[in-house]
């Protein structure tokens, strides 16, 4: 009987089994490359960078108040438009506070001419002085000569009475000038019109007057956008009442809210890369980290937590840094306040500290500098018109009569 022939073995599982080893061996090649590279870019990059999306844009708010109580006549400016320092932004009606102006200004010139006459008092007490010293010497030689005579009889003893009280009344009314000459120069001893205490207070009543009119026109303090309009025209408005804002988008910055275990090795100084959603990846900003906040975002909230309460759970806190932008770039692709923004903070050199070397910032206006200039100016004007109109009529009236005045008159004026 004859055996049946066995088929020939199937060679497919062992073709198959070669497959999948190149492939595992391929798969764990992968890995490895990966894991090489993840290492590399873990001690090269990743532990030398600190990253969150928790950031955000912010900036200085400049909320437009005025200073003085009034009715807003004009608005000049609206939500997203752009104004320059020192632009008129709103207007109030100044009829009363010009009324106040004219009336300080109309006083101050009063008491110039007052006091121009208290320094031309002197002169005329002088003079004064001077007849009544020719009156004392007069009657103290008339007394004399009667003393001499009066051993002959020529003269009546009554006579010489009446010639000792004359001497006696020249010396009353000389003293009585002296005082009264003392008493003007008390009034100007040391001062000058300009500074005399009279025209000082007069002065002040004039800046004040004029600072509240200047003040019924509110500028823009900064260069930025106008943003939070709530001003209408016709509003009665007072002093603090929040008109509107603007915000100057050049000088924003970055805060960036790191949870507490990433600041160990963070500090002022160190370069940072941002990006934000508004822009995408496209588009890198560059920046430095400046300063760290006092106390967590939880700390400084409304409603800050109690830790001490018996439900309390502990959360992983987050403090804001503060984190500076480039300018160029900021003028490239401008930024406003609040938008989102990814941060890697670059924290290799780690010489920088939390709080020691934070640069101070200083924001300063001049517009409302100009307010007092001008009110300085305005009363230098009133008192020269007015110190100079007096003396210019004092010296016509002085030498009109005198033949060829007229020149040195017009040299003095």
């Amino acid at each position: 009987m004859s055996t049946p022939q066995q088929p020939a073995a199937n060679p497919q599982p062992t073709a198959t089994n070669g497959k999948r080893k190149r492939m595992m061996t391929l798969l764990v090649l992968v890995i490895v490359i990966a894991a090489v590279a993840y290492g590399l870019y873990y001690f090269l990059v990743a532990r030398f960078t600190e990253s969150t999306d928790d950031a955000y844009v912010n900036g200085n708010v400049v909320q437009i108040t005025p200073q003085v109580t009034g009715t807003v006549i004009a608005v000049n400016a609206d939500d997203t438009q752009t104004v320059k320092i020192g632009d008129p932004l709103v207007q109030l009606d100044p009829a009363d506070s010009r009324i106040a102006l004219q009336q300080a200004e109309a006083n101050l010139g009063q008491t110039v001419r007052q006091v121009r006459g208290l320094f031309a008092d002197d002169s005329q007490y002088q003079a004064q002085v001077a007849q009544r010293q020719s009156d004392l010497s007069r009657a103290q030689d008339d007394l004399r000569r009667r003393m001499e005579v009066a051993q002959t009889g020529a003269v009546s003893q009554e006579e010489i009475s009446h010639a000792r009280d004359a001497v006696k009344s020249a010396e009353a009314t000389l003293e009585a000038a002296q005082q009264q000459l003392a008493a003007n120069r008390a009034l100007t001893a040391n001062t000058t019109i300009a500074n005399h205490p009279n025209v000082m207070a007069a002065a002040a009543r004039v800046r004040d007057a004029y600072l509240s009119n200047a003040r019924n026109t509110l500028p823009a303090p900064v260069t930025g956008y106008v943003a939070k309009r709530s001003v209408q025209v016709g509003q009665r408005v007072s002093p603090g009442t929040p008109l509107m804002s603007v915000v100057p988008l050049n000088a924003v910055w970055v805060d960036a809210n790191f949870k507490e275990v990433q600041l160990k090795h963070m500090g002022i100084g160190q370069p940072v890369e941002m990006t934000a959603d508004v822009y995408g990846s496209s588009v890198v900003f560059h920046g430095k980290v400046v300063g760290f906040s006092a106390g967590t975002g939880s700390a400084f909230s409304l409603l800050p937590a109690q830790n001490a309460t018996g439900n309390w759970i502990k959360v992983v806190q987050r403090l804001p840094v503060r984190i500076s932008l480039d300018p160029e770039e900021l003028q490239k692709h401008p930024l406003r306040i609040g938008l989102s923004m990814q941060v890697d903070v670059n924290i290799k050199n780690e010489t920088g500290s939390h709080l020691g070397n934070a640069p101070n910032t200083v924001y300063q206006t001049d517009v409302f500098a100009k307010y007092g200039d001008e009110a300085d100016a305005e009363i230098a004007r009133i008192i020269a018109e007015n110190a100079g109109q007096s003396a210019g009529k004092a010296q016509v009236s002085s030498t009109a009569t005198a033949p060829g005045a007229a020149k040195p008159a017009a040299r003095l004026m």
